[in-house]
């Protein structure tokens, strides 16, 4: 699918297919999900610009490759977007957060926001947008939106799991953001979960169902 990078690497694979288990304990589930979300940001950002800087060593100076430009914004949808965030700030340490709230009403399975709040200078900077499922790509179509409304031009998406249904809505909706995902399944079922997918991301994490 155009717009879309599926993430074939071994173990990101062998970790989602552990997270997969229904027998998977929470504690496991969150270990597995941190990593994860550290593997596939290394993917997110490997065509990141660089430029060359001078510095010295113990033995010599030396130009030497450096990121260019302003700090990565990493962006959370709430809840389940917050289970990439750890894993993520290990990898990039210094970059900024935006926190997006949005929910999912049970019966019209639309984005309902409650909750922004991001860096001042977030148009200024690269915004990778995370959350684990994208089933019916209401949520991460509603998040893009609120990050475009506020003059952000540079974004991207990652996920865990994506569903075709998902994957059609959002792109169709922002063509100009890539999509970086470990996996897409087969199908939604009628309550909006992906088949065969792995459950409720947010649920199995935090343990609330």
């Amino acid at each position: 699918m155009q717009g879309v990078t599926v993430i074939d690497h071994p173990l990101i694979q062998h970790k989602l297919s552990l997270m997969r288990k229904k027998e998977t304990s929470t504690k496991q589930f969150r270990e597995l999900l941190n990593e994860i979300g550290m593997l596939i940001c290394y993917e997110v950002t490997r065509d990141l610009p660089m430029e060359m800087i001078e510095i010295e060593t113990p033995l010599a100076k030396m130009m030497a490759p450096s990121l260019e430009g302003k700090k990565l914004v990493f962006a959370p949808i709430l809840r389940a977007g917050m289970s990439f965030l750890d894993g993520m700030l290990n990898l990039v340490p210094s970059a900024r957060v935006a926190f997006i709230g949005l929910y999912r009403d049970p019966k019209t399975l639309k984005s309902v926001e409650y909750y922004f709040k991001a860096p001042v200078d977030i148009a200024e900077r690269l915004v990778i947008v995370m959350d684990p499922m994208l089933a019916t790509g209401n949520s991460a179509t509603a998040a893009v939106d609120m990050l475009k409304d506020r003059g952000v031009t540079k974004l991207r998406l990652m996920c865990l799991l994506a569903a075709p249904e998902g994957l059609e809505r959002f792109t169709k909706a922002h063509p100009d953001v890539h999509v970086w995902t470990a996996a897409i399944d087969s199908h939604l079922n009628d309550h909006g979960y992906i088949v065969p997918g792995l459950g409720d991301a947010g649920d199995r994490m935090f343990g609330t169902k």
